[in-house]
């Protein structure tokens, strides 16, 4: 299976990339094929250009080399996993701006030509894995809304089809846990991408 981690932190040394560093350790155990993007790394633009907004429902929606190799990725995979800190009870912006660039119709979705609705365009896609650290305590962030987590559990989700398994795993209240915790965090993110 080729799983694709997709990282959002602009930090090379920071602790997310740690952990993007241990589900690839994981899928790698259990023999999967993993390709990491690391977005920051990449340079990826945030924004979408008001060419791409025009090229968006034309049969050549994306124009930008690099975010091409990732849309055949994407439609390649069949397990994405994220990798980012919750900023602001949401994704990153760079996360966010890569799921709009790349998502668009003939990848993330189809329109039905008879019908004009959206159906899912990633059915070949088995498992979507958010992993993220909080600075609030689960309480806080369950108050506020978990708004990445909804964006990949159930907004990507209806991009791949009903059958797709989702998966979730957070470090909630980072900023005051001990390194042990942050320990056993890795740790466990290494032994749920081993059984993927």
């Amino acid at each position: 299976m080729l799983a694709l981690i997709i990282v959002a932190h602009p930090s090379s040394d920071s602790y997310g990339h740690a952990l993007a560093n241990r589900a690839e350790v994981g899928l790698l155990a259990a023999g999967h094929e993993v390709i990491v993007l690391d977005l920051y790394e990449l340079g990826v633009r945030v924004a979408m250009t008001a060419e791409e907004r025009e090229a968006y429902h034309s049969d050549t929606p994306i124009i930008d080399p690099m975010i091409a190799q990732h849309a055949a990725l994407v439609q390649r995979a069949e397990a994405l996993v994220f990798v980012y800190p919750t900023w602001w009870s949401g994704l990153p912006a760079i996360l966010k701006g890569w799921l709009e660039r790349v998502m668009v119709p003939g990848v993330g979705f189809v329109l039905d030509e008879r019908t004009n609705k959206v159906r899912p365009g990633l059915g070949q896609m088995r498992r979507l894995v958010g992993i993220s650290t909080y600075g609030s305590p689960r309480s806080f962030v369950r108050l506020v809304n978990d708004n990445g987590r909804r964006i990949i559990t159930r907004a990507l989700r209806m991009s791949c089809g009903l059958r797709v398994r989702t998966s979730w795993l957070g470090l909630y209240a980072i900023d005051t846990s001990t390194p042990a915790e942050r320990q056993a965090f890795l740790a466990e993110v290494e032994q749920k991408m081993a059984g993927l």
